[in-house]
């Protein structure tokens, strides 16, 4: 659960950007959009093999 404290004299703007940074940082969203569809072992594995090719790739540019 995801929750802030308002402080006294913090206004609205302020404590709404810091719960949905903090929200966004909790990983609930990702979380539940993991969840709300069924991916197949079979493409969740390739997706994984081309996600560590992007991240090889980016390694391998950056030196």
């Amino acid at each position: 659960m995801v929750g802030i404290t308002v402080g006294e004299n913090e206004s609205i703007d302020k404590a709404l950007k810091r719960f949905k940074k903090k929200y966004e940082r909790s990983g609930v969203l990702k979380e539940f959009k993991k969840r709300t569809f069924f991916v197949k072992p079979s493409i969740k594995k390739r997706m994984e093999k081309m996600k560590a090719a992007r991240r090889a790739h980016r390694i391998e540019n950056m030196e």
